[in-house]
């Protein structure tokens, strides 16, 4: 399965934030759109970097309550691994397992066109599976 479909099946939505909007801000708006991670993108809307619930847990834990206060750019991830609408599930989950990152923004000619996670990968594979099991099934009982 292509990352095209999977856009496809979930929608393009993509919550972004600016670089300068806090970390305790940022933080809201995940736990608020039940979201892990939120790319950063600046006013011309290039992607600029992606903060996730990891970077903040790393902004707190460096610097304590008060980075909540600072801007998002401290803290975001600046070396943003993209996905493109070509690409397969497998391939995705074995960059994302290998990079040990949860969430690749896609873009498509340039521009920001939606974001899978692994959550979305896995979901999309176990219907794979399931699928080629069902196939399976019916293939042996038409015997």
């Amino acid at each position: 399965m292509l990352v095209s479909q999977i856009l496809k099946d979930k929608g393009d939505l993509v919550f972004t934030a600016g670089p300068g909007e806090t970390v305790g801000a940022v933080a809201a708006l995940l736990h608020s759109r039940r979201v892990g991670a939120m790319v950063v993108v600046d006013d011309s809307h290039m992607v600029i970097g992606i903060v996730s619930e990891r970077d903040i847990v790393k902004a707190v834990a460096s610097e304590g309550p008060g980075a909540l206060n600072r801007p998002v750019e401290i803290w975001m991830t600046r070396d943003v691994v993209f996905a493109s609408p070509g690409e397969t599930v497998d391939s995705l989950l074995s960059r994302m397992t290998d990079r040990r990152i949860r969430h690749l923004p896609v873009i498509r000619d340039g521009r920001l066109a939606g974001i899978v996670s692994i959550g979305d990968l896995v979901k999309h594979k176990i219907s794979e599976v399931e699928a080629e099991a069902d196939g399976l099934k019916a293939y042996i009982a038409a015997g």
